[in-house]
């Protein structure tokens, strides 16, 4: 499958999740490019065309897959952040997390995010719940043209 000029942005410091969730991308075809991000302050740099993206070609990510425990800024304060900006607001953000906690959840979406799913711990389904996450969000969801 793919989804023209449409790419997704990854947003992880983990190292272990961050390989198996671009391993199952790649495995699935689901983004002409995916953009990885190790902290929350990377993420808002790459959408803000700020820092070592300043030259990044226009264009928003068809999803943002944000992990919450980050350092610099973490994935609650980046989600805030994202959809509290009127040319940031209708770029998806699923949150892509180990938390199980009902705060984060709940803080989560009153921040505006649109998914939240607790990565699996199994690898089998940890690549499932990434193929299906990029597959819906990059591939099967209509988004506004000037969203991505």
């Amino acid at each position: 499958m793919n989804n023209g000029s449409r790419h997704i942005l990854v947003a992880d410091d983990n190292p272990n999740d961050l390989e198996l969730t671009l391993a199952a991308l790649a495995e699935h075809d689901l983004a002409n490019s995916v953009v990885v991000a190790r902290d929350g302050a990377e993420v808002l740099d790459y959408l803000y065309r700020d820092g070592p993206f300043g030259s990044r070609e226009d264009g928003n990510p068809a999803v943002v897959l944000l992990d919450l425990k980050m350092p610099k800024i973490d994935g609650l304060e980046v989600v805030k952040r994202i959809k509290s900006d009127p040319k940031l607001k209708t770029i998806p953000v699923v949150v892509l997390t180990s938390s199980l906690e009902e705060r984060d959840v709940l803080e989560s979406y009153s921040f505006g995010a649109n998914a939240y799913v607790v990565k699996p711990v199994d690898y089998g389904e940890f690549l499932r719940a990434v193929k299906q996450i990029g597959l819906f969000w990059g591939i099967i969801n209509a988004a506004p043209s000037d969203c991505c």
